[in-house]
Protein backbone atom coordinates (compact mmCIF):
# COMPACT_ATOMS: atom_id res chain seq x y z
CA UNK A 1 0.00 0.00 0.00
CA UNK A 2 1.50 3.34 -1.02
CA UNK A 3 1.11 6.49 1.04
CA UNK A 4 -0.81 9.19 -0.75
CA UNK A 5 0.89 12.58 -1.00
CA UNK A 6 -0.88 15.82 -0.21
CA UNK A 7 -0.93 16.74 -3.90
CA UNK A 8 -2.44 13.38 -4.83
CA UNK A 9 -5.13 13.73 -2.16
CA UNK A 10 -6.07 17.22 -3.36
CA UNK A 11 -6.32 16.06 -6.94
CA UNK A 12 -8.32 12.95 -6.02
CA UNK A 13 -10.75 15.09 -4.03
CA UNK A 14 -11.18 17.37 -7.06
CA UNK A 15 -10.03 20.41 -5.13
CA UNK A 16 -7.11 21.37 -7.34
CA UNK A 17 -4.66 19.81 -9.75
CA UNK A 18 -1.59 18.45 -8.02
CA UNK A 19 0.83 20.19 -10.34
CA UNK A 20 1.19 23.51 -12.09
CA UNK A 21 1.52 27.13 -11.07
CA UNK A 22 -1.64 27.19 -8.94
CA UNK A 23 -1.14 23.96 -7.08
CA UNK A 24 -2.29 24.51 -3.51
CA UNK A 25 -0.14 21.54 -2.48
CA UNK A 26 3.09 23.21 -3.64
CA UNK A 27 4.75 23.32 -0.23
CA UNK A 28 7.87 25.14 -1.43
CA UNK A 29 5.86 27.83 -3.22
CA UNK A 30 3.60 28.41 -0.21
CA UNK A 31 6.66 28.50 2.05
CA UNK A 32 8.27 31.03 -0.30
CA UNK A 33 5.17 33.23 -0.23
CA UNK A 34 5.18 33.15 3.57
CA UNK A 35 8.87 34.02 3.72
CA UNK A 36 8.22 36.94 1.36
CA UNK A 37 5.44 38.12 3.69
CA UNK A 38 7.77 37.81 6.70
CA UNK A 39 10.44 39.83 4.90
CA UNK A 40 7.81 42.51 4.25
CA UNK A 41 6.82 42.35 7.94
CA UNK A 42 3.22 41.50 7.17
CA UNK A 43 0.64 38.80 7.56
CA UNK A 44 -1.43 37.29 4.78
CA UNK A 45 -5.07 36.21 4.94
CA UNK A 46 -6.20 32.77 3.86
CA UNK A 47 -8.08 34.42 0.99
CA UNK A 48 -5.06 36.46 -0.10
CA UNK A 49 -2.78 33.41 -0.03
CA UNK A 50 -5.24 31.45 -2.15
CA UNK A 51 -5.36 34.44 -4.53
CA UNK A 52 -1.57 34.43 -4.80
CA UNK A 53 -1.87 30.79 -5.86
CA UNK A 54 -4.46 31.73 -8.49
CA UNK A 55 -7.61 30.62 -6.66
CA UNK A 56 -10.72 32.26 -5.29
CA UNK A 57 -11.57 31.51 -1.68
CA UNK A 58 -13.78 28.50 -1.09
CA UNK A 59 -14.01 26.43 2.09
CA UNK A 60 -12.65 23.25 0.40
CA UNK A 61 -9.69 25.18 -1.00
CA UNK A 62 -9.06 26.80 2.37
CA UNK A 63 -9.04 23.35 4.01
CA UNK A 64 -6.61 22.17 1.34
CA UNK A 65 -4.43 25.21 2.02
CA UNK A 66 -4.46 24.33 5.73
CA UNK A 67 -3.12 20.86 4.88
CA UNK A 68 -0.35 22.54 2.90
CA UNK A 69 0.40 24.84 5.85
CA UNK A 70 0.73 21.74 8.02
CA UNK A 71 3.18 20.36 5.46
CA UNK A 72 5.13 23.65 5.49
CA UNK A 73 5.38 23.40 9.28
CA UNK A 74 6.63 19.82 8.98
CA UNK A 75 9.57 20.83 6.78
CA UNK A 76 12.99 21.18 8.36
CA UNK A 77 12.82 24.96 8.03
CA UNK A 78 9.06 25.41 8.60
CA UNK A 79 9.93 27.70 11.51
CA UNK A 80 6.34 28.47 12.51
CA UNK A 81 5.56 30.33 9.28
CA UNK A 82 1.88 29.31 9.43
CA UNK A 83 1.28 31.92 12.15
CA UNK A 84 1.51 34.53 9.38
CA UNK A 85 -1.70 33.22 7.77
CA UNK A 86 -4.67 34.87 9.47
CA UNK A 87 -8.40 35.34 9.25
CA UNK A 88 -9.46 38.66 7.73
CA UNK A 89 -12.00 39.29 10.50
CA UNK A 90 -9.75 39.30 13.55
CA UNK A 91 -6.20 38.95 12.19
CA UNK A 92 -5.64 35.68 14.06
CA UNK A 93 -4.80 32.22 12.73
CA UNK A 94 -7.59 29.70 12.32
CA UNK A 95 -8.65 26.84 14.56
CA UNK A 96 -6.16 24.30 13.22
CA UNK A 97 -3.25 26.56 14.10
CA UNK A 98 -4.57 26.99 17.64
CA UNK A 99 -4.97 23.24 18.10
CA UNK A 100 -1.32 22.81 17.11
CA UNK A 101 -0.34 25.70 19.42
CA UNK A 102 -2.13 23.99 22.32
CA UNK A 103 -0.19 20.83 21.54
CA UNK A 104 2.99 22.92 21.81
CA UNK A 105 2.06 24.26 25.23
CA UNK A 106 -0.12 27.31 24.60
CA UNK A 107 -3.02 27.15 27.06
CA UNK A 108 -4.76 30.50 26.56
CA UNK A 109 -7.95 31.39 24.70
CA UNK A 110 -8.00 31.48 20.91
CA UNK A 111 -9.37 35.03 20.79
CA UNK A 112 -8.91 38.23 22.73
CA UNK A 113 -5.96 40.20 24.01
CA UNK A 114 -3.95 37.18 25.20
CA UNK A 115 -4.28 35.38 21.88
CA UNK A 116 -3.42 38.56 19.99
CA UNK A 117 -0.31 39.16 22.12
CA UNK A 118 0.85 35.55 21.71
CA UNK A 119 0.42 35.63 17.93
CA UNK A 120 2.02 39.07 17.53
CA UNK A 121 5.09 37.93 19.50
CA UNK A 122 5.51 34.87 17.26
CA UNK A 123 5.00 36.99 14.14
CA UNK A 124 7.57 39.56 15.29
CA UNK A 125 10.10 36.77 15.85
CA UNK A 126 9.55 35.63 12.25
CA UNK A 127 9.75 39.19 10.92
CA UNK A 128 13.10 39.59 12.67
CA UNK A 129 14.40 36.21 11.48
CA UNK A 130 13.54 36.87 7.85
CA UNK A 131 14.56 40.55 7.85
CA UNK A 132 16.36 41.26 4.57
CA UNK A 133 20.09 41.74 5.03
CA UNK A 134 21.34 45.20 4.23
Amino acid sequence: MSIETLAEWLEREGIVASEGPGAIADVERVRGLLIAAARSRRTVSYSELLGLLGHRFTRPKMRALCKTLDAVEATEDGDGLAVLVVREGDGLPGQGWWIAAAAQGYQGPWTGAGADAHVKALQERLFDRWRPSK
